[in-house]
C-alpha cells in the first residue's frame, strides 16, 4: 500500500528567528535524506531480489505483500541490494502467521552472505537485535515482547560504522557496537516461521539522493573504499579492456632456481620467469612466486613447468601477469586475515584442474583475464584442513574450453558474483557450481548449478556464448 505523505506543522514558539533557524536546520537535514531503495511490491512480482530456500510469493493481504508460506522452512530467505552498502537504515513492516518452537521473522542489513549479516528478528516471546556471523549468532540487544501472529510489526535496523541499532514499532531493542560485518545486502528471513513482509524502504542519510538505477530501487549508498590497484602499463591489457586472448611477447628471461619472495611490488617488465617444479598436479611443489600480505606481482611471463605458480599470503594483487602452462595451479590464496586479493588482466593456459585456488578467507576479486583450456577459473576450497566463508567477484573475463567458471561451498556461506563473462567453445560449462564443503580428506558433494540464489549472484545477461 502506498504510504502517504504527513504533513508536518511547526509549532509557533517565542524567539521568530531562533526558531526559523532552527526549523531550517532541521529541513535541510530532512532535504538531504535520501530513500535509496524501496519496494512495496504492488508491481506484484519480486524483481531485484533473490531467493536462497523457502516457499516465497507475492500475495494480497490488503496490499500486495511478500509471502513466505513454508512454516517448516529451516532457513528461508529474500536479499535485495548492492553487496558493497555500508551505512544504511533498513525497514520494513513484518506479519508472522506462524512461529515454530526456536523461530523468528526477521529483517536483514550487511548481509555479505546468506549467513552473516545483522539481523532484527521476531521470536514468540521477545526481539531480538543479532550479529550473525557465518551462522554463529550473538545477541546484541532484546527486548521482552509477546508477538502475536496475524499483527504487523514495523520493524528498523541501522548500521553505521560499527554502531548496529533497531527498533520494533518505535520502541529501541538495543544499540551495540560490533564490527563483524562491515558492508552488504538487505534482506528478509523466516526460521520456521511464516510471515509477510511489505514497505521495505533503505534510506541513507549521509549524502545527496543518488540516481535511480532501476524499478524500485536506486544506487547503492556510500560504498567502502577498495584499494586501488597499481595501473598497468598501456598496452599490456588489465586495464578494462575487453580480453582478447593475444599472448604478449616476452622482453627477456629469467632463469628460476626457487622460490621468489615479494615484498612490496615486483614489476617483471614483461620478462619470461623460468622454471621450477615438475608440471605435475602435485600440491607439494614449492611456488614460484611467494607474496607477502600487500605485495603485488605484476607485468610477469611465467613459464612451464611453474611449481605452484603463485602463493599469496595474505592480500595482494596480481596485476597482468601470463601463464605459459598452468600446471597445478595459477595462483593459491592463503591469506586468513580478511581483505581483499586482485587478480587484474593477464590469462592462463593448460590448467588442468583450476587456475585460481582459494585456500584462505576473504575476496578474491578476478577482471579482464583471459584462460584457455581450463578445468576453473576459480574454486573455494571444500576440504582444506581450516573451513572459510569466502566470495569471489568476477567481471570481464574471456574464457575459451572451460569446464566451470567458478565453484563455491554454499554450507559455509560462499558467494560468486558474475558480471561481463564470456565463453568460448566451452560445450555444458557450469558457470556457478554450488558444493558441500567437508573435512580435509573427504570429497566435497555437488549440489548443482546455481543462479539469483544468494550464494551465486548473477543473471542470463551476465554470460554470453559464443
Amino acid at each position: 500500500m502506498e504510504a502517504q505523505p504527513r504533513r508536518r506543522r511547526w509549532p509557533i514558539v517565542a524567539g521568530g528567528v531562533a526558531a526559523f533557524t532552527a526549523v531550517a536546520a532541521a529541513a535541510a537535514q530532512l532535504a538531504f535524506a535520501a530513500t535509496l531503495f524501496s519496494d512495496n511490491f504492488e508491481d506484484g512480482d519480486t524483481g531485484g531480489w533473490s531467493k536462497s530456500g523457502g516457499t516465497w510469493a507475492v500475495v494480497s493481504d490488503g496490499s500486495k505483500v511478500l509471502s513466505q508460506s513454508s512454516s517448516g522452512s529451516e532457513n528461508a530467505r529474500e536479499f535485495a541490494g548492492d553487496a558493497g552498502w555500508t551505512n544504511y537504515t533498513v525497514s520494513a513492516r513484518v506479519k508472522p502467521a506462524s512461529i515454530g518452537s526456536g523461530g523468528h521473522a526477521a529483517l536483514l542489513a550487511r548481509a555479505s552472505s546468506s549467513t552473516t549479516f545483522y539481523r532484527l528478528a521476531l521470536l514468540s516471546g521477545s526481539v531480538q537485535l543479532q550479529a550473525v556471523n557465518s551462522g554463529s549468532v550473538t545477541v546484541l540487544g532484546q527486548v521482552s515482547r509477546t508477538v502475536s501472529t496475524g499483527t504487523w510489526y514495523t520493524l528498523s535496523l541501522s548500521v553505521s560504522g560499527s554502531t548496529i541499532a533497531g527498533s520494533v514499532d518505535g520502541t529501541s531493542v538495543g544499540s551495540a557496537t560490533n564490527s563483524s560485518v562491515a558492508k552488504g545486502r538487505i534482506g528478509v528471513q523466516t526460521v520456521y516461521a511464516a510471515a509477510a513482509f511489505d514497505d521495505v524502504t533503505v534510506s541513507d542519510t549521509a549524502g545527496p539522493t543518488p540516481t535511480t538505477t532501476g524499478p524500485g530501487s536506486t544506487a547503492s549508498p556510500t560504498k567502502s573504499p577498495t584499494p586501488t590497484p597499481t595501473p598497468t602499463p598501456t598496452g599490456t591489457g588489465g586495464g578494462g579492456s575487453t580480453p582478447t586472448g593475444a599472448w604478449p611477447t616476452s622482453t627477456g628471461s629469467v632463469t628460476v632456481s626457487g622460490t621468489i619472495s615479494v615484498s612490496g611490488t615486483l614489476d617483471g617488465g614483461l620478462k619470461r620467469y623460468c622454471c621450477i617444479g615438475d608440471g605435475g598436479q602435485s600440491e607439494s611443489q614449492d611456488p614460484m612466486f611467494e607474496l607477502a600480505d600487500g605485495a603485488t606481482l605484476k607485468n610477469v611471463i611465467i613459464g612451464s613447468p611453474a611449481g605452484d605458480g603463485v602463493h599469496c599470503l595474505g592480500r595482494c594483487t596480481i596485476q597482468n601477469v601470463w601463464w605459459e602452462d598452468v600446471g597445478e595451479d595459477a595462483a593459491t590464496f592463503l591469506g586468513t586475515s580478511g581483505g581483499d586479493s586482485y587478480v587484474i588482466g593477464g590469462g592462463a593456459r593448460s590448467a588442468t584442474d583450476k587456475v585460481f585456488q582459494h585456500n584462505g578467507n576473504g575476496t578474491v576479486h578476478i577482471s579482464d583475464f583471459y584462460a584457455s583450456g581450463i578445468g576453473k577459473l576459480y574454486r573455494g576450497c571444500g576440504n582444506c584442513t581450516n573451513h572459510y566463508e569466502r566470495h569471489v567477484v568476477v567481471d570481464n573475463v574471456l574464457l575459451v574450453s572451460t569446464k566451470y567458471v567458478v565453484g563455491i561451498n554454499t554450507n559455509w556461506g560462499d558467494t560468486a558474483t558474475l558480471t561481463r563473462v564470456v565463453v568460448q567453445s566451452s560445450s555444458g560449462i557450469h558457470i556457478c557450481a554450488e558444493y558441500t564443503g567437508v573435512a580435509k580428506g573427504s570429497e566435497p558433494k555437488y549440489l548443482g548449478d546455481g543462479q539469483g540464489d544468494g550464494h551465486c549472484n548473477f543473471s542470463a545477461s551476465d554470460i554470453t556464448y559464443k
